[in-house]
């Protein structure tokens, strides 16, 4: 065992280090409060989650709540504080409380088992299910340290996913290889962990590619984006588990909506050569008549209308994350479709629906 991987752990679950997340045995981690200087002009940001496990509600915080948001760091809102979320000015636009069960780096597999349990806890009827474009890669991630490293902030820790065979049309799902907070003990030993590790499929292609790459090998993928073998499994897995979102919300009487949100690289690129790596994932929500919200295609449609440049266009609305500006382009880029769906319509659409002045 090594002294310092045991340390690290020990911090990790007493909950006195890595201050961005606490274990959870099903889902590997979920939020902390905390306090990081990471916002807009070098500001600090509050984070604080209440006993449901969902990030503070403020606006209308005293109104029953029909609307749940699930998916990850773009759902839960890094870099901005608590009243700065999507969730917050759109809920004090529409006059009614959204709860924020986002959850930084989790998969869309992540995402949907946390719906599932959150769901029987804290349900609503109405969900929003975001889908980061990193997302996709994630699903087929069993450690996050294979993809993050380690640092101050998280421990990066093995979560659940999904392995997938495409050309069968095959899914499995894999449970958390830590269940018991006494097994991340068990990655402090290097031949342990080896051994549950070492026929990872998304270790072994990361390691092919690093040895592509020192053998100074043409046209080795440069990111998870350009490997276009690992792109259609990434695909493929959250197609499958959309299904199995839509799945629960016929069973479980839930209307959703989702939502497909993109980093600044990508947006980039869309507004530089009309580019997009997930077409197949859109055709399929177009297929299947998902109600859906594309944040690619909502930033290129604004961009076309003022055109400032494609770095100062982003930069308005990024600081790695969405800044304040930029979840508030989020809020109401998904308004209209989420107010045409909720019923009874939010309070603040009532008296115009009723034709009243």
């Amino acid at each position: 065992m090594d002294p310092a991987r045991q340390q690290r752990t020990f911090a990790c679950l007493a909950e006195k280090g890595f201050p961005f997340s606490r274990y959870d045995a099903e889902l590997g981690y979920v939020h902390r409060d905390r306090d990081f200087k990471e916002g807009m002009d070098g500001s600090i940001c509050s984070y604080r989650y209440e006993r449901t496990g969902a990030r503070r509600t403020i606006a209308h915080a005293d109104k029953a709540c029909r609307i749940n948001t699930y998916g990850n760091s773009f759902t839960s809102c890094e870099q901005v504080s608590d009243g700065e979320t999507w969730q917050e000015i759109l809920a004090a636009h529409l006059g009614e409380p959204i709860r924020n069960f986002g959850t930084g780096a989790y998969s869309v597999y992540l995402a949907y088992l946390r719906m599932k349990r959150e769901e029987k806890r804290t349900p609503a009827k109405y969900i929003i299910f975001n889908i980061f474009d990193d997302d996709h890669y994630s699903n087929l991630l069993c450690w996050q340290r294979f993809r993050f490293g380690v640092n101050r902030k998280s421990i990066a820790p093995p979560i659940p996913y999904v392995s997938v065979n495409p050309k069968a049309r095959e899914m499995v799902e894999h449970p958390n290889s830590c269940p018991k907070a006494k097994a991340l003990y068990e990655l402090c030993d290097l031949d342990k962990a080896f051994r549950m590790f070492k026929d990872d499929y998304l270790l072994e292609r990361y390691v092919v590619r690093e040895q592509r790459r020192q053998q100074k090998e043409p046209r080795v993928p440069v990111n998870d984006f350009e490997d276009e073998e690992l792109t259609r499994r990434a695909l493929y897995a959250s197609m499958r588990i959309v299904e199995k979102v839509e799945e629960f919300a016929a069973k479980e009487k839930r209307v959703v909506l989702y939502v497909l949100s993109y980093n600044p690289n990508t947006i980039r690129r869309r507004l530089n050569d009309g580019h997009r790596f997930d077409q197949s994932f859109v055709d399929y929500f177009d297929r299947r008549q998902l109600p859906y919200v594309d944040l690619l295609k909502a930033h290129a449609d604004h961009y076309a209308k003022f055109a400032p440049g494609i770095e100062a266009y982003v930069k308005r609305y990024f600081i790695g994350h969405y800044n304040p500006l930029g979840n508030h382009f989020c809020a109401f880029a998904l308004k209209d479709k989420l107010t045409n769906m909720l019923k009874p319509p939010p309070p603040a659409y009532r008296a115009a629906r009723a034709g009243r002045k």
